[in-house]
């Protein structure tokens, strides 16, 4: 196996990364408004995906990186990297590896985004250990109970539900978020209905900002401040 520089990281289409998604992240899903994908390849194989695209709700994000004036980004000058899927077969320190790739290759082909954001999920997979390598400035910790186990096992994030109520889902057997709430946003009367467990974590949110012309609104944390909210999460497992 050779080192985490030998890497190669290049775009490739949603046809090739959605699959290797669906297949490598914990959670078995994509991100349906994920636009541009990098591929991290040794040996000429893929072994990781990540997946970039506007957020979910971008006006609620959008302050919190400003320029010299208080003025936020333009509208479509941020990204969101809402997936993160590498398999065991690369070698220590690929994936903060291929995310300093890839950061490189959106400052360098599209010059006009000023900022990431992402998400580590403390509930269930880690605390953002790839993040804080690649440069990534921790912003929040927030107690989640957002998540949600169906009896069948698959995990629903309230988000993914509520950004589409009325969609008919397989995974609901066929009706949509709405049918089982009547029509109201009511995450507990979903997971009551469903007879889902709700799980309890954290999500931390990240930022790494590409444009030296703009900065943080909001206070950075410390690292240690995961220490402090025993929000602390390697695999899925506590630490």
């Amino acid at each position: 196996m050779g080192s985490a520089k030998e890497i190669s990281v290049k775009v490739i289409p949603a046809n090739i990364a959605r699959p290797f998604v669906k297949a490598h992240h914990y959670s078995g899903k994509v991100v349906n408004n994920s636009k541009l994908h990098f591929g991290a390849f040794l040996d000429g194989r893929l072994h990781g995906v990540m997946s970039f695209g506007p957020p979910m709700d971008k006006s609620k994000v959008l302050g919190l990186v400003v320029d010299a004036n208080g003025n936020t980004a333009p509208w479509n000058d941020m990204l969101e990297l809402n997936r993160m899927a590498f398999d065991d077969v690369l070698p220590k320190n690929s994936e903060s590896r291929a995310i300093a790739v890839a950061v490189r290759l959106i400052r360098k082909y599209a010059p006009n985004i000023k900022w990431i954001l992402s998400f580590a999920d403390g509930t269930q997979c880690g605390d953002g250990t790839i993040y804080r390598a690649s440069g990534f400035k921790l912003t929040d910790i927030r107690g989640n109970k957002n998540t949600a186990r169906l009896p069948d096992g698959s995990v629903l994030h309230k988000m993914t539900l509520e950004s589409n109520p009325t969609q008919k889902r397989a995974d609901l057997g066929g009706v949509s978020y709405y049918d089982i709430t009547g029509g109201r946003f009511d995450f507990s009367g979903f997971c009551k209905a469903m007879k889902a467990d709700v799980l309890e974590g954290f999500q931390l949110r990240y930022i790494k900002i590409i444009d030296p012309k703009y900065h943080l609104s909001v206070p950075e944390l410390p690292f240690s401040a995961i220490r402090d909210r025993g929000a602390g999460m390697y695999k899925g497992e506590k630490r």
